[in-house]
């Protein structure tokens, strides 16, 4: 159901490289952009994606109150070295991988360089 998912930066060269190393991890690559304005990355260059852009009415990038991208993970393997790389890349815990909802669900939450909230999880 979701074709992409988009979140804003104020800085897409760095962000880009950070999303780069980061999304390296799952096997996604950039498969869609425009130099100084957005960059997408998908798996085997189809969507779902996600995506950075610079926020076209030109006022700063801000993450959104409540928002939470989710991407999920094959197991918690990789989930757990999946939300290493973000911390080792910059990013801020914001709750350790674990079980979640009394076990049925297993996740992992960081902020990335702007401040927006990703959870990396597997069920």
């Amino acid at each position: 159901m979701i074709g992409y998912i988009t979140i804003g930066t104020n800085d897409l060269e760095r962000a880009g490289q950070f999303y780069d190393a980061l999304l390296s991890e799952i096997g996604a690559e950039r498969f869609m952009g425009v130099e100084g304005y957005f960059i997408s990355w998908a798996v085997d260059g189809k969507d779902p994606s996600l995506a950075l852009i610079v926020p076209i009415d030109g006022n700063p990038a801000s993450p959104g109150n409540g928002l939470t991208v989710g991407l999920i993970m094959k197991d918690t393997e990789q989930l757990h070295s999946f939300h290493n790389k973000a911390l080792e890349l910059g990013a801020k815990d914001d709750g350790a991988p674990g079980p979640r909802d009394g076990g049925s669900y297993y996740a992992g939450y960081f902020l990335d360089l702007d401040g927006n909230k990703i959870c990396c999880y597997c069920v």
